[in-house]
C-alpha cells in the first residue's frame, strides 16, 4: 500500500512538473526606457512575489501552464496589471513599461525622496544636468560603509581626501586641485567655513545620513558662483515625501586601536570657554586658580562603545500643498592613531635632510557629531511655491595627544647611549559648527513664460578651542627605562584660547524667460547675488612656569595627574595682542547673463558672470606690521560655454569651458605671524587671487536605469596659483616662515573613466582618474664658496606637481543586491597615489605621502515590517599614512630602524586601526 502511494505521488509530481515552466521579464521606465530596480512583481494563482534585480529583471520558476495575472508596482509609478498565457516552452520575455504617478498640483510636480535619493534618480540627474557632475544617491550612502560626507567623497571619480589625525576623511581634493580650489553648498547655497584662516569647509562636520544626495560639480555655468577652479560640492538635504515616512537607525561599534592600547582622556567639564582676559577685563592679573585642573588630569582606560543614531520624519499635508520634514543625526565615536615622526633638517651642504630626533605620538579623540535639518515648503498654486529650510551641524572633538621626543646629544642616533627625552602632552577641545537658514521662492508669470527664483540667506560658522592645554617635561632613558624628571625650565605649561566666527547675509535672484517653445527651445536668464561677510578671530595665550622644582617617576605609571603643580603665570594679563586677533570683511556682488538653447540633437548654454570682490582685514593688535589694515578690491569677468550633443537617447557628448577664480583666505593676506607647534606661519599682503581657464570634454552613456559609462578629459591653466612654502625672512634670514605665495602659471590636465554596471544581483562600480600637473617654484640649495670656503645659499627653480595632487586615483566597489531576500552588500576600495604633503624651501626635500589603499565593507539584511540589520567595517587593511622624502642623507642609513627604502627616507607613519559597526534600521512608508 505504501509503495502504491509513493508511485502515485511520483506520477502526480511528474505531471505537475510537466505543466510548469519559467517566466522571465523586465521592468522599464516608460519615459526614459531605463530599467527599474526593486519593483515588486506579483504572480497570481498561486500568489508569489519577487522584486526586479539591479538590471530590472525578474524571474518566476515552476509556473503553472495557462492563464495567469501579473501585477507590477513601484513607488511613484502607476501599478500595472496584466494577464498573460504561460506555455510549456519558449515563453516570451515579458516587458512592462511603468508610467510616473507623481501627482501634480496645478502643473507643479512634487519631487519626492523616493525618486531623488535612488541610484536611478542620480543617473537621470547626471544625464540631464547642464554642467558636468557626479552624484552619489542617498540610497548608495545609506548602504555604504561611510558615516560622514568627507568619507563619501572618496567614492567619486577624480576626488581624493585629506585625513585628520584619527584617519577620518576631512577635506576633498578635486581633480588634483587642493581643497582651497573648491567650495561647499547646502541645497545650492554656499556656506561659510569655521576655519580660523581659510575658506574651505571641513566635510567631516556633516553626518552622511541627513543627505538626500551628494552632488559634485566639475564645471560651472554663469548662474553658479565663480570661485571653484577645482569644482563645487553640493549637499542636497532630504525633501518631504508624499506619504508619511519614518526612517530611524541606531548602531554601536568599536575601534581596533583600543583593543590594543588604552584611550587617554581628561575631564573637560570645568573648561572655561572664555579666557580670564575676557571674563575679568584686559588689566586682570591671572593666577593658577583661574584655570581648570581637569585638562591636566589624565585617565587611561578602555573607551565606551561608539554610539550612532539618526531619525527622519516627513509627510505632505493639505492635499500635498504643505510639506514638512525633520531629520537629525548623532554620532559619538572614539578614534585615534599611533604616529611616529622623524624630525629632520638640512645641515651644511648636504643635499637631503638628516634625522635629528624621533617623536612617538598617541592621539585619543572622542568625537560628538550632531546634524539637524528641517524643511517646510508650501505650494500656493501652479505658479507660486515657497520653502524655508534650516541646517545645523556641530562637531565636538575632545583630543589628547601624548608625545615623547627622543634625541642623543642633539642628533638621533640610538647607538649613542642613553637618550634625552622630552614629553609633550596636549589636551584640546575643539568645537566647530555651521548654521544655514534659507527662505526660497519659485514663481511663474505670463502663462509660465517668465520664472523668478529668489533666496534670502543667513549663515554662520564658528570654531572654538577653549583652554587648549599642553605640558612639557624633560626626561631621561636609563637602562632602557624611560623617566620623566622635571618640568622644562621655561614655561612648561601653556593654555590657549582660539575662537573665530563668520556671519553671512546673502541674497540671490534668478530670472528666466522662455523665449522659444516647441521643438527648439530658447531660454534667456539673468540674475545675481550680494553677500556681506563679517569675520572675527580671537587668540589668547597664557604661559605658566614652575615656582619650585618638580620631579616625577616612571612614565605611564604615576605621573598622570599634574593638578597639584605649583605654577606661576608668566604673562598674567595674557597675550591677546597678536596677529590672530583680527577682524575681516568681504563684500561680494555678482551678476550674470546666460542663454540656454535646446533642440532634438543639441543643447548649448553660454554667458558670462561678473564678480566684484572687496576683501579686507584689520589686525586689532598690530605688532610692527607695515600694513595692519588692508583690503583687496577687484572685478572679474568669468565667461563660460557648455554644449551637449545627443548621439542617441542614451549617449551624448558633453563639452565645457569656464573661467574661475580662487580668492586668498581671510588671514592669508594679513601680514602678522603665528607661532605653531612645529613652525611659524605668516600671511602675505601681496598675495593675489588665482585665475584659471578650464576645459572639459566627456562622453556619457547611460545604458540602464542605474548604469553609466563616462569617459572624459580636462585641462586647467592656472595663473598665479596659491601654494604654501617655507621661506626665509627677507630681513632676518634665520627666521623661517610657512607662507602663501603665487607661483607664475601652472598646468593641470587629466582623464577620467567612470563605470557602473549591474548583472542581476551583482554590481560593479569603478572609476579611475589620471592627473598631471606642473608648477615651477624657487628652492634653496647650499654649496661651498670656492673663494672664501664659506657655505652659501643659492636659489634654483624646480618643477613639481601641485600640492596635494595624485597622479593616480581609483575606486572599485563590488556590490551584491538580492531584493527578494532583502540583502545588500559591498566591498569598496579606494586608491590614492603618492602626492606632495609639505613643500620644502630646500631643493629635492619636499615631503611626499605614500600611495594608499583604503578598504571598507558593509552589508544589510532587510526583514518584514521595515526592519533591517546592518554592519560596517572601515580601514580593514589598517592602511597607514606614510610620509617620505625622495632621497636620503648618508647619515640616515646608520639608523637601524628601516627608514631608508628604494632611495626614499621615511619621515612619518600614522596607524589608525580598523573600525567596526553593527546596527538596526527601521523604515515606515
Amino acid at each position: 500500500m505504501n509503495k502504491s502511494l509513493q508511485i502515485l505521488f511520483l506520477l502526480l509530481f511528474c505531471a505537475g512538473t510537466a505543466n510548469a515552466t519559467k517566466l522571465k521579464g523586465h521592468v522599464y521606465d516608460k519615459q526614459t526606457g531605463e530599467a527599474i530596480v526593486g519593483a515588486t512583481v506579483v504572480l497570481d494563482n498561486p500568489r508569489r512575489i519577487t522584486n526586479t534585480g539591479l538590471d530590472g529583471t525578474f524571474e518566476f520558476k515552476d509556473v503553472k501552464v495557462g492563464a495567469t495575472t501579473i501585477s507590477v508596482s513601484y513607488i511613484t509609478y502607476k501599478t500595472i496589471v496584466k494577464t498573460v498565457t504561460v506555455v510549456k516552452e519558449d515563453n516570451d520575455h515579458l516587458k512592462f513599461y511603468m508610467e510616473s504617478d507623481s501627482q501634480s498640483l496645478d502643473d507643479i510636480t512634487i519631487k519626492t525622496n523616493a525618486v531623488s535619493s535612488t541610484d536611478q534618480g542620480a543617473r537621470r540627474l547626471e544625464k540631464n544636468a547642464t554642467q558636468l557632475m557626479n552624484i552619489v544617491s542617498g540610497k548608495s550612502i545609506e548602504i555604504s560603509p561611510d558615516l560622514t560626507v568627507a568619507n563619501v567623497m572618496q567614492r567619486v571619480s577624480g576626488v581624493s581626501i585629506e585625513r585628520n589625525s584619527n584617519g577620518d576623511g576631512q577635506y576633498a581634493i578635486l581633480r588634483g586641485m587642493d581643497k582651497r580650489y573648491n567650495y561647499t553648498l547646502v541645497n545650492g547655497v554656499k556656506i561659510p567655513s569655521p576655519d580660523n584662516k581659510y575658506r574651505y569647509v571641513p566635510l567631516d562636520l556633516f553626518p552622511a545620513d541627513i543627505l538626500d544626495r551628494l552632488e559634485v560639480y566639475k564645471t560651472l555655468t554663469p548662474n553658479l558662483e565663480g570661485d571653484a577652479i577645482g569644482g563645487a560640492i553640493n549637499m542636497v538635504m532630504k525633501n518631504a515625501p508624499r506619504q508619511l515616512q519614518v526612517n530611524a537607525n541606531v548602531s554601536t561599534g568599536y575601534s581596533q586601536l583600543f583593543f590594543d592600547r588604552k584611550f587617554t582622556s581628561y575631564n573637560a567639564s570645568g573648561i572655561q570657554y572664555k579666557s580670564p582676559y575676557e571674563l575679568n577685563g584686559k588689566n586682570y592679573t591671572a593666577t593658577q586658580n583661574d584655570f581648570t585642573k581637569g585638562t591636566l588630569d589624565y585617565k587611561y582606560k578602555n573607551p565606551a562603545p561608539n554610539l550612532i543614531g539618526s531619525l527622519s520624519i516627513g509627510k505632505r499635508f493639505f492635499d500635498e500643498k504643505l510639506g514638512v520634514i525633520l531629520a537629525g543625526s548623532y554620532q559619538n565615536t572614539y578614534r585615534g592613531s599611533n604616529s611616529t615622526f622623524y624630525n629632520n633638517a638640512v645641515v651644511g651642504t648636504n643635499a637631503f635632510a638628516s634625522i635629528t630626533s624621533k617623536s612617538y605620538r598617541e592621539f585619543s579623540e572622542q568625537q560628538q557629531r550632531t546634524g539637524l535639518h528641517g524643511k517646510i515648503d508650501y505650494v500656493f498654486n501652479k505658479d507660486h511655491q515657497i520653502s524655508f529650510y534650516n541646517v545645523y551641524v556641530n562637531l565636538k572633538n575632545q583630543q589628547v595627544r601624548d608625545a615623547v621626543f627622543t634625541t642623543y646629544n642633539g642628533v638621533y642616533n640610538p647607538t649613542a647611549g642613553n637618550a634625552e627625552l622630552v614629553y609633550d602632552t596636549r589636551s584640546r577641545l575643539t568645537e566647530q559648527q555651521i548654521y544655514n537658514s534659507t527662505l526660497h521662492g519659485d514663481h511663474h508669470f505670463l502663462d509660465n513664460k517668465f520664472k523668478v527664483q529668489w533666496s534670502a540667506v543667513y549663515s554662520s560658522a564658528k570654531n572654538d578651542v577653549p583652554e587648549n592645554t599642553s605640558i612639557i617635561l624633560n626626561g631621561v632613558e636609563q637602562n632602557f627605562q624611560r623617566k620623566r624628571t622635571t618640568l622644562v625650565n621655561t614655561n612648561p605649561v601653556t593654555r590657549r584660547w582660539e575662537r573665530n566666527t563668520d556671519e553671512d547675509l546673502a541674497g540671490y535672484l534668478d530670472l528666466t524667460y522662455h523665449l522659444l517653445t516647441g521643438t527648439d527651445k530658447l531660454d534667456i536668464m539673468a540674475g545675481g547675488l550680494y553677500r556681506d561677510k563679517q569675520r572675527s578671530s580671537f587668540f589668547n595665550n597664557y604661559n605658566m612656569a614652575p615656582s619650585a622644582a618638580n620631579a616625577f617617576d616612571v612614565y605611564g605609571i604615576n605621573f598622570q595627574n599634574y593638578t597639584d603643580l605649583n605654577l606661576v603665570v608668566s604673562n598674567p594679563t595674557g597675550a591677546v595682542a597678536n596677529s590672530l586677533t583680527y577682524d575681516a570683511t568681504e563684500k561680494i556682488g555678482a551678476g550674470y547673463g546666460m542663454f540656454k538653447y535646446a533642440s532634438a540633437k543639441l543643447e548649448i548654454v553660454g554667458g558670462a558672470r561678473v564678480e566684484h570682490t572687496n576683501q579686507g582685514y584689520n589686525l586689532l593688535f598690530a605688532a610692527g606690521e607695515s600694513f595692519p589694515k588692508g583690503n583687496q578690491v577687484y572685478t572679474d569677468v568669468l565667461p563660460s560655454l557648455t554644449a551637449k550633443y545627443f548621439l542617441t537617447e542614451k549617449a551624448q557628448l558633453h563639452a565645457s569651458y569656464y573661467k574661475a577664480l580662487n580668492r586668498p583666505g581671510f588671514y592669508e593676506i594679513a601680514p602678522g605671524k603665528v607661532v605653531n607647534e612645529e613652525f611659524q606661519e605668516r600671511g602675505n599682503p601681496n598675495l593675489q587671487r588665482a585665475l584659471a581657464d578650464n576645459y572639459d570634454l566627456r562622453y556619457e552613456l547611460f545604458p540602464g536605469a542605474s548604469e553609466q559609462l563616462l569617459i572624459g578629459a580636462f585641462y586647467k591653466k592656472i595663473k598665479n596659483p596659491i601654494e604654501y612654502t617655507f621661506q626665509a625672512d627677507a630681513t632676518r634670514g634665520q627666521d623661517i616662515y610657512y607662507t602663501p605665495r603665487n607661483f607664475g602659471t601652472a598646468n593641470n590636465y587629466g582623464a577620467e573613466v567612470d563605470y557602473i554596471k549591474y548583472f542581476s544581483k551583482i554590481g560593479l562600480k569603478a572609476n579611475y582618474t589620471y592627473t598631471h600637473s606642473r608648477i615651477v617654484t624657487t628652492k634653496t640649495t647650499r654649496t661651498i664658496n670656492a673663494t672664501t670656503g664659506d657655505i652659501q645659499a643659492l636659489s634654483v627653480d624646480q618643477e613639481r606637481p601641485l600640492y596635494g595632487q595624485s597622479a593616480h586615483i581609483a575606486n572599485l566597489s563590488l556590490l551584491f543586491k538580492d531584493t527578494k531576500k532583502g540583502w545588500d552588500a559591498q566591498v569598496a576600495g579606494a586608491y590614492t597615489g603618492q602626492r606632495i604633503n609639505t613643500v620644502s624651501q630646500f631643493l629635492n626635500n619636499d615631503l611626499w605621502q605614500k600611495g594608499v589603499i583604503q578598504m571598507d565593507a558593509s552589508a544589510e539584511k532587510r526583514f518584514k515590517g521595515g526592519m533591517s540589520v546592518f554592519i560596517k567595517a572601515n580601514n580593514i587593511l589598517n592602511t597607514p599614512t606614510k610620509l617620505f622624502i625622495k632621497g636620503t642623507n648618508p647619515e640616515n642609513d646608520k639608523i637601524n630602524e628601516d627608514l631608508v627604502k628604494n632611495g626614499n627616507t621615511l619621515i612619518r607613519s600614522d596607524y589608525y586601526g580598523q573600525n567596526y559597526l553593527v546596527g538596526f534600521r527601521y523604515k515606515f512608508n
